[in-house]
């Protein structure tokens, strides 16, 4: 699956709810998650890892989809390396 096909999943299931929801509690729900995966990394199994993992991704998903935000799109400026340098590895 890509972002797009990622985006349109969340879109699909989530969005009614998720525009109800509004981003700024979106946002409050995106930070909630990179709390709990920091945890996994930190005392987590891998499998809590992957889970979490999965979770901050649905909610940049999100995200971006209220704001109108391809993903795609979006990782495009990693696509050469570094986007500062255009090195890889980053030479900055």
């Amino acid at each position: 699956m890509d972002f797009a096909e990622l985006q349109d999943v969340i879109e699909r299931t989530y969005g009614d709810r998720d525009r109800e929801r509004g981003v700024s509690a979106t946002v409050a729900w995106l930070a909630e998650e990179i709390g709990e995966l920091a945890q996994a990394v930190r005392k987590g199994t891998p499998e809590q890892q992957l889970h979490e993992f999965g979770d901050v991704v649905a909610w940049v998903a999100t995200l971006a989809n209220q704001q109108g935000v391809d993903l795609n799109e979006a990782i495009q400026r990693f696509a050469d390396g570094c986007p500062k340098c255009d090195a890889i590895p980053c030479a900055c």
